[in-house]
């Protein structure tokens, strides 16, 4: 999010990615055959990118991911993103340039998500400064952000039928909340706080606040000090499953203004739901990469 308020960016680098119609309907038997690096810009001009790429596009090493024309890289304790991607409808057009974040920490916090393990959550660095440089007017600012990852071992609906996730900063650090419905009926409900030194420490939780339904009337939920109500105050992704918003509540006293996210697993596991994803998730199952040059030549 940036610091002048108005604009924002989200990035996910997916090996199987787990919204891709493409994926569901391959099975979920190959997720090296399903990649794809998305991007998302709010804000004015903002644009979706999700291409999902066949395995021709994936390259991995110990510091970087590779997908087709983009990249991320571990460089001098700085992640460096390198975004060349095709946006889809309603607003196409070419999404280019270099995000780059830097933590403040890296923390060692590995949260299991479900009893058997088949879902976890990596908070890598939750408190991070952000530098945005994209070939676009108005698209080089500075901010605050984070880096996290989940990896699973079965679909999202298989294990869940509804959770929130929020990142709020602030006064020293970030706040992290996880709130889910298994579908067994069982709860996980998790919250963490972060210093800027990367020491967690879990918190007791404030109460549990419904806030104003999505446009797609998902249904949404976040930590707040009792007697607040949390707003939205910047939608960002508004989709029949999902809801991803800039939301200002108050945790402990302090107001502020972090991501939340909200998933809606009982509508994502419509079979009428995935051929209206690939409207806005294109298939490129081939990739041919260049000549790779190294030092001393060309």
């Amino acid at each position: 999010m940036s610091d002048s308020g108005g604009r924002a960016i989200s990035i996910i680098g997916f090996i199987g990615s787990v919204f891709s119609p493409w994926y569901a309907w391959s099975g979920r038997r190959r997720p090296q055959n399903h990649v794809c690096i998305n991007v998302a810009t709010y804000g004015p001009g903002g644009r979706f990118t999700m291409t999902d790429r066949g395995q021709a596009a994936l390259r991995q090493s110990r510091e970087t991911l590779t997908v087709g024309p983009s990249s991320m890289r571990w460089q001098g304790g700085r992640l460096i993103i390198e975004i060349n991607e095709l946006a889809a409808p309603p607003l196409p057009g070419r999404v280019r340039g270099t995000v780059t974040v830097t933590p403040s920490a890296l923390t060692g916090v590995e949260a299991t998500l479900t009893p058997d393990g088949t879902h976890i959550w990596r908070p890598f660095a939750p408190t991070s400064a952000i530098r945005v440089d994209l070939e676009s007017p108005g698209w080089q600012w500075d901010g605050h952000g984070y880096f996290d990852a989940n990896f699973g071992t079965r679909a999202l609906e298989q294990d869940f039928s509804y959770w929130t996730w929020g990142r709020f900063p602030l006064a020293g650090g970030s706040t992290c909340f996880y709130d889910a419905t298994r579908l067994d009926g069982s709860a996980l409900s998790l919250g963490v706080h972060f210093d800027a030194d990367g020491r967690a420490e879990e918190i007791a939780l404030p109460p549990k606040t419904r806030f104003r339904r999505s446009n797609w009337a998902v249904k949404r939920e976040t930590r707040a000090d009792a007697g607040t109500t949390p707003r939205q105050v910047q939608s960002m992704l508004d989709a029949p499953f999902y809801s991803r918003a800039a939301v200002r509540t108050v945790i402990n006293g302090e107001e502020t203004t972090g991501v939340h996210e909200a998933l809606d697993l009982r509508r994502f596991r419509s079979p009428l739901l995935k051929p209206v994803l690939a409207c806005r998730v294109p298939r490129r199952s081939g990739w041919t990469f260049g000549p790779e040059i190294r030092p001393g030549q060309g």
